[in-house]
């Protein structure tokens, strides 16, 4: 896969040809001039399936990588893992999409990195279903692991000391209720324990803890044969690495205890997504719609802290053969931040172009 466009704004270098609402401007002019071109390969992908018989039933696998360098490697057109996930019978094993994300809500679009509204993370876990099929019903202990914003703290002496501690794991569940043609709704729910020990090298003791929590309400409503209606809605408490792009889970607040000053709390944070994925007939397609994140940041956080984003894209898709794909999309993102005032916005045009090949044996 090609992308190709045009960034009327400006964005984090390390992600030239995406969207993340989180890596917009904080304040004027942060990251160069307005206007580039960019091309990339980054979104191009491999992987393998397979489906053995056995006596306990079909043993599924999946192996998959991509080319969208992110964490140290943000930037780079490099290999990343996707899924390395095995199932057999009602029990599954690996890195694959976490129970409480809905993946059928991503829209028919190109911009890789997707609504920042909904939740989005493949995660490594161990999953029990006990229902599956159509309707079906999942339940999972997930890899934990969260982040922290020091704000307008963050270089308190007090703070070097304290490092995360992760006792258990998160636990997620989903079930869908699929009778018919009509689509399907989906509840997702999340409970995780996010704690920070204070190591004692300095006065005082700030460690504690928070609990995270969310529910996930997601849809698709089928219109026909033509037209396909992506909803979801979310909120939670200290389950922001579970979005697609959201900032830190936990923020500090003050406690007016000199041996104790700042204490965590878990911020509170919301998504939307809502899409219309349209087919005009065997060749053309549309999608369009809107998404959006807000976090309630916390007192000690820095004025400029990321407080809401908004994201909205429409498209044509072609499909001249079976296999390949051009769309040509207009994309838009937007950042407001905590409390000085200043927002920020990106619109782009992307140009995309798709081949798809495979075997089977």
């Amino acid at each position: 896969m090609m992308d190709a466009g045009y960034n009327a704004n400006q964005i984090h270098p390390d992600w030239y040809d995406v969207i993340r609402t989180t890596k917009l401007p904080s304040f004027k002019n942060q990251y160069g001039p307005n206007g580039n071109t960019y091309f990339s390969a980054r979104q191009s992908r491999l992987g393998v399936k397979g489906v053995i018989p056995t006596d306990l039933g079909d043993l599924k696998t999946t192996f998959e990588f991509e080319m969208f360098g992110t964490g140290v490697d943000a930037g780079q057109t490099t290999i990343r893992l996707r899924h390395a996930y095995g199932e057999l019978g009602q029990f599954g094993a690996g890195q694959y999409w976490s129970p409480f994300m809905d993946i059928d809500v991503f829209p028919n679009t190109v911009e890789y990195w997707g609504p920042p509204g909904m939740a989005f993370f493949r995660n490594v876990q161990v999953r029990w279903m006990p229902i599956q099929g159509n309707t079906r019903m999942t339940i999972a202990l997930e890899r934990p692991g969260a982040s922290a914003d020091g704000g307008v703290v963050a270089d308190r002496i007090e703070l070097t000391d304290v490092k995360p501690r992760f006792p258990v794991p998160d636990i997620s569940a989903e079930y869908r209720y699929a009778p018919g043609k009509w689509g399907y709704v989906e509840l997702a729910g999340i409970y995780r324990r996010i704690e920070w020990k204070d190591q004692g090298l300095q006065p005082g003791d700030i460690s504690g803890g928070v609990s995270g929590w969310g529910f996930n309400l997601s849809s698709n409503l089928n219109f026909g044969a033509n037209d396909i209606l992506r909803l979801s809605a979310l909120y939670g408490e200290g389950i922001e690495n579970y979005m697609n792009d959201a900032p830190e889970d936990v923020g500090l607040k003050a406690t007016g205890n000199a041996a104790a000053p700042v204490e965590g709390e878990a911020l509170p944070v919301s998504g939307f997504v809502g899409f219309l994925d349209h087919t005009w007939n065997p060749k053309f397609a549309s999608s369009v719609g809107y998404s959006s994140v807000n976090i309630t940041n916390s007192e000690l956080q820095a004025p400029s802290a990321f407080r809401r984003g908004q994201y909205a894209i429409g498209n044509i898709i072609y499909m001249p053969v079976p296999g390949v794909m051009t769309v040509a999309e207009l994309q838009w993102g937007n950042r407001h931040n905590n409390t000085d005032g200043f927002k920020s916005d990106i619109f782009k045009i992307q140009f995309s172009f798709k081949y798809n090949f495979s075997k089977t044996f």
